[in-house]
């Protein structure tokens, strides 16, 4: 009698994912439900965060055949640091809800992969303990700065990373409110046992406006952030954060030309094109679809970058044909966390580049992105 076949689930636990998909499948059976609706919902509706997806297939290619194309260098550069692949991980909050090694098994599989990692600043592990875990490594780090109410705060945290060498600042200019998700507000609680280390410090100085446990113990995750958050921030404090560094700083929230003008005549080193994950403002455009008019805005003045929506190599190489330096991936890097630690992001990692590859191979000569 035949052998019978392996289940479903047998195959999910033994053959290796083939793509990032299944790794969200994956992550969502092992995660509380809270905690997997935190990491994947978006704004109210969800258009966008559908629609971030969906605007990459809309993009076809053209390619061409028998170039004689015997291998592909996927290295490149951000803010002059070569990295391995223009691949790179966005920032994330409370990464350690998904595993407990959190940022640190996050910025170890990035340093196995040489390429970037941006740490959030509400994340699980601390700023200097993230740094240190790959100290010896050459891939670098850039630190993602929310504009808080208190100024100072602000000061010792670029302090802090400029001293642990992360090599620029993203400053995150799309948070004016923290947005409405329906279904990630309503089904999350800030776990008891969770914290916010890089405010641990706050209780230390009496001339701070928020204590480290008022921050830490609110029932939601985005509720320390609107305590803190500075709401009213213009371009003004651009300059002001320019003047208390020498940092490169990338302005991440760009979604449109005049933005990324204002944001190069601000002096800045890097636009970033983001919508936050559609996590802010429902029935936005996808930001590949901006991404066109913020590299024809900025015409090599500074790098462009770009996330949202990336869930393959052939995504990648369409956000690169229209211009990004580098293509950053959040949720794809969660679930790869979730589902096996520092090996599961490096596992991602590797299965996003390999796709690459296999479409520059192809795409390497192509004359257009048909829409």
């Amino acid at each position: 009698m035949a052998k019978p076949a392996p289940d479903d689930n047998y195959r999910q636990s033994y053959l290796p994912f083939v793509n990032v998909e299944q790794f969200r499948a994956k992550a969502k059976s092992l995660l509380p439900w809270s905690v997997y609706a935190f990491y994947s919902t978006g704004a109210t509706d969800e258009v966008t965060l559908k629609e971030n997806q969906r605007a990459f297939t809309r993009l076809l290619f053209k390619w061409r055949c028998l170039r004689g194309v015997s291998g592909v260098n996927l290295q490149t550069t951000v803010q002059g640091d070569t990295i391995g692949s223009p691949v790179c991980v966005a920032p994330a909050s409370l990464q350690g809800l998904a595993h407990p090694g959190g940022e640190v098994s996050m910025a170890r599989a990035c340093a196995a992969s040489n390429t970037l990692m941006t740490l959030s600043t509400m994340s699980s592990c601390s700023l200097e303990d993230v740094a240190e875990c790959a100290a010896d490594s050459p891939s670098p780090k850039w630190f993602q700065l929310y504009t808080l109410t208190d100024r100072e705060i602000t000061r010792r945290l670029v302090q802090r990373a400029e001293k642990s060498g992360y090599k620029a600042l993203v400053m995150t200019i799309d948070l004016p409110r923290v947005g409405i998700r329906y279904v990630g507000d309503q089904a999350f609680k800030f776990p008891p046992f969770a914290s916010l280390p890089n405010f641990s410090d706050l209780h230390r100085d009496p001339s701070t406006k928020v204590s480290s446990s008022s921050i830490s113990s609110r029932s939601a995750p985005d509720k320390p952030l609107e305590i803190v958050l500075d709401r009213i921030i213009t371009w003004d404090d651009v300059a002001w954060l320019k003047s208390i560094t020498k940092l490169p700083i990338i302005v991440k929230g760009v979604m449109s030309a005049e933005d990324a003008t204002e944001a190069l005549r601000r002096g800045v080193s890097g636009i970033w094109v983001s919508n936050h994950g559609a996590r802010q403002l429902d029935s936005t455009a996808a930001t590949i679809e901006v991404l066109p008019e913020v590299v024809h805005a900025v015409n090599d003045r500074a790098e462009v970058y770009v996330d949202g929506g990336v869930r393959n190599g052939g995504d990648v190489l369409k956000a690169l044909a229209l211009g990004a330096r580098a293509v950053f991936v959040g949720r794809p890097a969660l679930w790869g966390l979730a589902c096996n630690g520092e090996a599961g992001v490096s596992q991602v990692l590797e299965l996003l580049n390999k796709e690459l590859e296999l479409t520059v191979i192809h795409g390497i000569v192509w004359m257009s992105i048909c829409a």
